[in-house]
C-alpha cells in the first residue's frame, strides 16, 4: 500500500479515515478539497486543479481523500489500494452536521451553517454518484475494501495497525 485513495460520500468521514491511516502508515496525505477551495471558498481553475492532482499522482507514495469525479478515473488508475465509505446518506448527513463550527485539515475554513444545495448533494449520491463509484470498482485491478459502517472503519484501523 503506496498510493491510496479514500472516497465516499461527503460526511462519511473519509477525511478522518485518511488522517488516521496516514498516521500509521506514514504516507503524506492530501485533501482533494484543499487543491480545489481557496479559503475564501472559490475554487482554482479546473487547470491548476489539475496541475497540483499531477504533481501528487507523480510522487512515489501518498493518501488522497476526496471524491471529484471529473478525475476518480484517473486517480484510480494511479493508485494501488481504494477505500470505499460506502455509508448510509443519514450518517453522511450527521457526520456534515456534527463538524459544524470546528476548524479540520481538509478544507480551509470553518463551515458555520448547513449548505442547503450540499445537503442535496449528499442526498443525490447514492443514486447518482455511487453506481459511477460501483462500476469504478468493478472493473479497477486494485485492493479495494469497501466499509458499509464506520465501526468496519474503525475495526479495519485497528486490526491494521502498528502498534
Amino acid at each position: 500500500m503506496q498510493k491510496v485513495l479514500i472516497i465516499g460520500c461527503p460526511g462519511s468521514g473519509k477525511s478522518t479515515f485518511a488522517r488516521k491511516l496516514h498516521e500509521q502508515v506514514e504516507i503524506p496525505l492530501y485533501h482533494l478539497d484543499n487543491l480545489f477551495w481557496n479559503a475564501d471558498k472559490t475554487t482554482v481553475s479546473s487547470e491548476v486543479f489539475k496541475n497540483r492532482l499531477d504533481n501528487i499522482l507523480q510522487q512515489p507514495s501518498w493518501i488522497i481523500d476526496g471524491n471529484y469525479a471529473s478525475t476518480m478515473e484517473w486517480r484510480i488508475q494511479h493508485c494501488d489500494t481504494i477505500f470505499f465509505l460506502d455509508y448510509p446518506t443519514e450518517v453522511c448527513i450527521e457526520g456534515v452536521r456534527s463538524r459544524k463550527g470546528k476548524k479540520r485539515s481538509d478544507i480551509p475554513w470553518i463551515e458555520e451553517e448547513d449548505d442547503e444545495e450540499f445537503l442535496q448533494f449528499i442526498q443525490s449520491f447514492h443514486n447518482k454518484q455511487r453506481p459511477m463509484i460501483w462500476e469504478l470498482l468493478q472493473t479497477c485491478n486494485k485492493d479495494v475494501y469497501i466499509f458499509t459502517t464506520r465501526e468496519e472503519a474503525n475495526q479495519y484501523l485497528l486490526k491494521n495497525s502498528p502498534l
